[in-house]
């Protein structure tokens, strides 16, 4: 299926502003914010937490399926797609994030 369709099953993200990922330090190592060019991103996040209660290698692995037809560019060209080359992280580390939701 792709991204888009795959979107279109995700819960909504109007209750939310943003998600922030923290690291194992308790920083917090990114912000996917709710605006245009991130929403699906956000959208994929918080549904994986949602579901996985983390974004660990499970959540990553569901997540790449989830970005579709972005996944391959994101390994094509590495840099282009950076929530997508962050689950690719988590994959290979093994190292994930826990889930902090910022309300709208």
């Amino acid at each position: 299926m792709a991204f888009a369709d795959n979107l279109k099953q995700l819960p909504s993200i109007a209750h939310l502003a943003a998600l922030n990922l923290i690291d194992a330090t308790g920083s917090t190592a990114a912000t996917i914010e709710n605006k245009p060019g991130k929403a699906g991103s956000l959208a994929v996040y918080a549904a994986l937490a949602a579901k996985h209660g983390a974004i660990n290698v499970a959540a990553a692995e569901e997540g790449l399926v989830l970005f579709a037809e972005h996944t391959d560019s994101a390994r094509a060209h590495p840099g282009s797609h950076p929530n997508i080359d962050r689950l690719l992280e988590v994959i290979a580390s093994g190292q994930g994030y826990t889930v902090q939701l910022v309300a709208a």
